[in-house]
This record gives structure tokens, C-alpha cells and sequence, in this order.
């Protein structure tokens, strides 16, 4: 069993088709993934296209307190019609014209109409601003009440503790005082090209298949369970130094921050375990190495998009949620979070890892039951 893993560790560390697949391609991954939705951590700002046709004082002043919050966007006072149609083509979601009279409005003390034109499509972008902009109708609301009371001899202090709110909101974080998005990519990203080794691994008993190797082994003293060790081995290792350096690249180059390191260590084991021995079993149930790589990428992709490897999970609708839970890509995910970002330890993930390592057996069995028929169809 010794000479055959040695033999197994040879040949995948000559093969650059692994290198690709199970270290630069995720790297890659990573890093796309981390420019694209901003690894800095600094929250991007609600952008807003605004056309100011009053431009007087008062309107300047809101486009302050707009600009306090979201990245406003000063646009000509006659191009409403051409950013109408910049909405209609789908170049922006929204623009809010500041109409001509609105200081006087404001002074004579009437309401005065904002309007915001807006792409009913972009329901996400749409409610952050609109959430905004009634913030701030309050504020002006507030102040409007504030004057009539010190105007009908209210003191400041009793203004302030009659339009004081009756609720009080905390804030009170319960995980990490930090989560950036590099926290989602760089396990989401490991865990879902750690399944392409089961692509390496089909290609490799295959191989030994046609060119007789396995048919030389049936003749030697070497029992199929000792076989079937020695293979799965190599690509344990392998898979545990893909991992450990996938999270040594997020670590010092995007300052990932790891967490408690024997709780992430087990649960890398436990996804190797499971990724590789779920690869054992799809080598010897598929008819082929082309039918291998399909399965792995339904397997890997289906369960990145349904495991919350590419989102969080509580974005996606329900019954996808319901169905990662039966994925070990989801379990994998969820615990490498709870100790990166909600600092977890061993015992917090223990039951994560139980479920990794029993897909893993699970899979070792099937490929245990199925070896006997594998050694009898090699070739002679």
C-alpha cells in the first residue's frame, strides 16, 4: 500500500493538468471574484443621478444632505427626457428631479414634489434610495414641527423630548466585528474546486484500467481494500495542500482572517474527506472520463449555487436553501464562516464536520462495493 502511494503522489504532482484545476484556477477565482465585489470591505456608496432645476439655497442644501449619504450625481437642468431614457435602456435606475419653485414651496410651508423617476425592474437598487429620501422627508417633517412649537413658546429642550422617537434601536453585533466579502470568496471558492479532484481522481483509475496496471495488480498479493487505501491517500493529501494554500493566498494577500486554526484545520480535513471519498465512488459508478466531468461539474457548480458559495445563503429562496442542506458543500461553507467571521471553535462546528465525514464514508463505501467489478473489467 506504501509503494502505491508514493506511486499515486508522483504522478499527481507531474501532472500540471492538477495544478490548473485544483490551484490556479480557484486563485484566479479569488481574485476576480474579490476585485469585482470590492475586497477592500469599504462599502460602496448609493450612487443617485439628481437634476437640481430650482438651484437655489434650499435646494443646494438637500443636495447636501443627499450627498452625505449617497454618491450624488449632479446632471444638467434639461436633461430630464435624456435621463428618461438612460432608465428606459436600463443605464441607471434612477433620477430624482428637484422641480423649479421648490424654495419658494418650502418657505410658504407647503409640501413640495419631488419626483423620482425610477426603473421598476431595479427593485434592489431602488429600495436603499427610496429608504434614503424618506429619511430625510422626515427630517424635513421634524424641523417643520420643531418651528411651530418654539414658535407657540415651546423651549428647545421640550421640542427636542416631544420629537424624540418613543423607540430606541441597539445595534448588537453577534458575530466577528468585521465581515468583508473576501470572508464569503475564499471559502467559497476552496470548497468548490476541491470537488475537481474527483475529475484527477476518475481520470487516474481509468487510466491504470486501460494501460493494464490493474489487471498486473489483480495478480500480486495486494488485497482491494489496500488498493483502494492507497489510492484515496494521495488525493487526501492533496486536496489538504490545496486548501492550505488557498487560505495562506487569502490570508497574506487579502489579509483573510482565519479564525481559530485547529477548528479551521478540522474542517479542511473533513472536506477532504468527504470531496475525496464522494471521488471514489463516482470513479467507479461513471462508465467513463468524459462522464466524470460532467458529473463533477454538476456536482461542484450545482452545489456552489445551491451550498451559498457564491452568495450567502439567506439571499437565496428558500427551497434552494432547503436543498443545500443536503449538499456537503453547505456544511463545509457555513462552518469555515462561523469560524472566520463569527469565531467559532471546535466544538461550535463539530456537527458540520460529522456530516462532511459521512458523505466521505459514504462515498468510500460505494467504492469499496463497486471495486470488485472495477478489477474484474480490466484489461488483461
Amino acid at each position: 500500500m506504501i509503494a502505491i502511494i508514493k506511486k499515486e503522489l508522483k504522478l499527481i504532482r507531474k501532472d500540471k493538468r492538477n495544478y490548473f484545476f485544483l490551484l490556479l484556477m480557484p486563485v484566479l477565482f479569488i481574485v476576480m471574484f474579490s476585485t469585482i465585489f470590492n475586497s477592500s470591505g469599504d462599502s460602496p456608496k448609493i450612487s443617485l443621478n439628481v437634476i437640481d432645476q430650482d438651484q437655489t439655497s434650499t435646494s443646494h442644501v438637500l443636495m447636501q444632505k443627499l450627498g452625505e449619504i449617497m454618491d450624488v450625481k449632479g446632471e444638467p437642468t434639461d436633461s430630464v427626457n435624456t435621463q428618461i431614457d438612460k432608465i428606459k435602456m436600463g443605464q441607471l435606475s434612477a433620477v430624482l428631479v428637484v422641480p423649479n419653485g421648490f424654495e419658494t414651496t418650502i418657505a410658504q410651508g407647503r409640501q413640495a414634489d419631488l419626483k423620482l423617476y425610477q426603473d421598476p425592474s431595479a427593485v434592489t437598487s431602488l429600495a436603499p434610495i427610496q429608504a434614503i429620501l424618506q429619511n430625510i422627508s422626515n427630517q424635513y417633517r421634524e424641523q417643520k414641527l420643531s418651528d411651530v412649537l418654539v414658535a407657540d413658546g415651546f423651549s428647545q429642550d421640550k421640542v427636542e423630548e416631544t420629537l424624540a422617537s418613543p423607540l430606541h434601536i441597539e445595534n448588537v453585533p453577534t458575530s466577528a466585528d468585521h465581515f468583508e466579502y473576501v470572508d464569503q470568496v475564499v471559502p467559497g471558492m476552496t470548497v468548490m474546486f476541491v470537488f475537481y479532484i474527483m475529475i484527477t481522481m476518475a481520470r487516474r483509475f481509468f487510466d491504470e484500467k486501460k494501460t493494464g496496471l490493474l489487471a498486473r495488480i489483480r495478480s500480486t498479493s495486494i488485497t482491494p481494500l489496500h488498493y483502494l487505501l492507497g489510492m484515496w491517500v494521495p488525493f487526501l493529501l492533496t486536496v489538504i495542500v490545496q486548501c492550505v494554500v488557498l487560505f495562506a493566498f487569502g490570508h497574506y494577500v487579502y489579509h483573510l482572517r482565519l479564525g481559530d486554526v485547529s477548528a479551521l484545520a478540522l474542517i479542511i480535513l473533513g472536506l477532504s474527506i468527504a470531496g475525496t471519498g464522494i471521488g471514489l465512488g463516482l470513479s467507479f459508478l461513471v462508465p467513463g472520463e468524459n462522464a466524470a466531468m460532467v458529473i463533477t461539474q454538476l456536482i461542484s457548480m450545482g452545489g456552489a449555487m445551491v451550498g451559498g458559495l457564491w452568495m450567502p445563503s439567506y439571499l437565496l429562496p428558500g427551497f434552494v436553501q432547503t436543498i443545500g442542506h443536503f449538499t456537503p458543500q453547505y456544511w463545509a461553507q457555513h462552518s469555515l464562516q462561523d469560524v472566520i467571521a463569527h469565531s467559532a471553535h471546535i466544538g461550535d462546528i463539530l456537527g458540520a464536520v460529522l456530516v462532511l465525514l459521512a458523505f466521505g464514508v459514504a462515498g468510500i463505501i460505494v467504492a469499496f462495493l463497486r471495486l470488485p467489478a472495477f478489477l474484474r473489467s480490466a484489461v488483461n
